[in-house]
């Protein structure tokens, strides 16, 4: 599995599609299928049945995934949607990097 330049809880900004220029909270990473589900973006409506687990039934509104190609993460920094870039620290730890200021995107 190859690393991607987006992770969890990193806030992201939209570049394609029907949601372009919206920027959100990245839920969750799905590797096999190349998408992100990015929070109260790509909405969709889904017809759910009663179950045991949740006794309520009827459609309900959940986040679908939007392809990698069509996000780019947004540097705390400079406040733009940024082209990332990988960098080894003396320490030997990689890290993201903001493209156009340099700033290192990583918490440590």
């Amino acid at each position: 599995m190859s690393s991607f330049h987006v992770k969890k809880d990193d806030i992201v900004e939209v570049i394609a599609g029907k949601e372009k220029g919206r920027r959100g909270k990245v839920l969750s990473v799905q590797p096999a299928k190349s998408r992100v589900k990015v929070e109260n973006l790509n909405i969709v409506k889904k017809h759910q049945k009663p179950t045991q687990k949740s006794s309520q039934g009827g459609i309900i509104e959940i986040e679908n995934g939007i392809r990698l190609d069509n996000v780019k993460v947004v540097c705390s920094k400079c406040d733009k949607a940024v082209r990332i870039g990988k960098k080894l620290l003396e320490d030997g730890k990689k890290v993201r990097t903001c493209k156009a200021c340099g700033e290192v995107l990583d918490a440590s």
